[in-house]
């Protein structure tokens, strides 16, 4: 199966750089445009989690087509850092904690990353065995979620942190039997 998974274009709390998640955030202008460079193949199939963001640049990019809305596909809660940057949160034990923790504690009030990535993992599993008579699947979704799912299935391994990516890009990959073999960065 060809698979796409993209990040969602910029927003305005992207833009400056803040923890969004649940925040359900429009595209913003610059976002937009940056959709508007992309050139992608045809997909069978788009499915999108089901913030603002997500179903936005799914709509732009695959304009005319049905949008499948998977609910396990959204991101993180960042909980009390959601909407806050570093400059913002720099100072704060909970903050120091999280990043020495190499992002493994629990955010404050918030989701525990574990659980964030199982969530995530288990929606990419469910989704694929949905549409398994399909040739083609394109996931706009958000860049925890890529990096979620990438971890547990892209071959060869990278650890979490090593699948980030930049709003409007992703990867185009086939997909066999849940293993995921990259073919290109966008």
């Amino acid at each position: 199966m060809k698979l796409l998974l993209l990040r969602h274009g910029q927003t305005a709390g992207n833009l400056k750089k803040r923890y969004i998640g649940i925040t359900d955030e429009p595209l913003c202008q610059e976002g937009i445009d940056q959709l508007s460079a992309l050139h992608l193949p045809e997909f069978e199939v788009i499915v999108s989690s089901p913030l603002k963001r997500c179903i936005q640049t799914a709509v732009h990019l695959f304009p005319n087509r049905k949008i499948h809305t998977v609910s396990g596909f959204r991101e993180c809660d960042f909980g009390d850092f959601e909407g806050k940057n570093y400059a913002e949160l720099n100072g704060d034990p909970r903050y120091q904690e999280w990043i020495d923790s190499g992002g493994t504690v629990c955010f404050p009030n918030g989701e525990e990353p574990e659980a964030f990535q199982k969530r995530s993992c288990n929606a990419f599993i469910e989704t694929v065995a949905q549409f398994k008579a399909c040739d083609s699947i394109a996931m706009i979704v958000h860049g925890g979620t890529i990096m979620s799912i990438l971890s547990r299935f892209a071959v060869p391994h990278r650890d979490y942190y090593g699948w980030m990516c930049d709003n409007g890009h992703g990867w185009l990959c086939e997909c066999t039997n849940l293993t995921i073999h990259i073919q290109e960065k966008l």
